[in-house]
């Protein structure tokens, strides 16, 4: 799954790695070291420009809210819990297929963070003697330190309770695709392990390479399968983890030393 990442790029760093051409310099987003739902987030996606001369499609970065909203949900109470969409039922399932069909994005990320529970802590859960383990979070990237580019959905929901003219009368938001977690083993591991994606969660972020952007960017491109086959997962070997301060967990908690690389483990007997 995903439930919480980093985006400390710059507006301006995303433009030149994703080629945009339209984005707003007025109040960009800060970096963010603890990315959780409902916050906004940057999203990459192409989109022809309102009033614009042309129709045609054009490569922007916007700001949209983090939980998926349907355009036929009643309220948007719901939002908070469809932050992921699995890859292989989005295609299917109502609250993704139209969005799946015709409004595609990229989320960029510096990567994820994953919690493993220590082994210890399994066992005193199992005994009944512990019933809140501690987990250890790690921090998942790309091993070559680029843009973490994950595969997502956006959606429009109107507010009728509000005017058409209210700045909150749209809301915009997105889900990130999930995958099954790569058993490969990762480019650089932790001495102590994980020693793979699925070592730390059954799920991962669906990753997109460079080469797939353009196609599923394309609003023109609605053919379910010919799109499914864009949700293979990347090629192994793509990936590094390692262990970062349990500080992470508590999303009040929001600066670049979350993405500090601990030595091993706070929780030694995790492997």
């Amino acid at each position: 799954m995903c439930g919480r990442y980093a985006s400390s790029r710059r507006p301006e760093d995303l433009a030149g790695v994703f080629e945009i051409e339209k984005w707003e310099p007025e109040a960009p987003l800060e970096p963010d070291y603890n990315v959780a739902p409902t916050k906004e987030v940057y999203a990459v996606l192409d989109r022809p420009v309102k009033d614009a001369d042309s129709p045609r499609p054009v490569r922007q970065l916007r700001k949209l809210k983090w939980g998926l909203v349907p355009s036929w949900a009643k309220t948007p109470e719901g939002g908070a819990r469809m932050i992921n969409a699995r890859a292989e039922t989005v295609h299917e399932k109502p609250a993704y297929r139209r969005a799946f069909a015709a409004r595609r994005c990229i989320l960029p990320a510096d990567g994820y963070y994953e919690w493993v529970t220590g082994t210890q802590e399994r066992e005193l859960e199992v005994e009944g003697k512990k019933k809140r383990p501690r987990k250890q979070p790690y921090f998942v990237l790309p091993a070559d330190g680029s843009v973490f580019a994950m595969a997502g959905l956006y959606e429009f929901w109107r507010d009728r309770t509000l005017p058409d003219d209210h700045p909150q009368a749209w809301w915009v938001t997105c889900s990130v695709i999930t995958t099954e977690a790569e058993r490969t083993p990762l480019a650089v591991a932790p001495a102590e392990g994980p020693y793979s994606l699925a070592d730390i969660h059954p799920r991962m972020p669906l990753m997109l390479t460079p080469d797939r952007w353009d196609a599923w960017l394309d609003p023109g491109r609605t053919d379910p399968d010919g799109l499914r086959e864009l949700l293979a997962p990347p090629g192994p070997g793509l990936m590094r983890a390692y262990p970062v301060s349990t500080a992470v967990s508590n999303v009040r908690n929001n600066g670049p030393e979350l993405l500090e690389e601990l030595e091993a483990p706070e929780e030694s007997t995790l492997f």
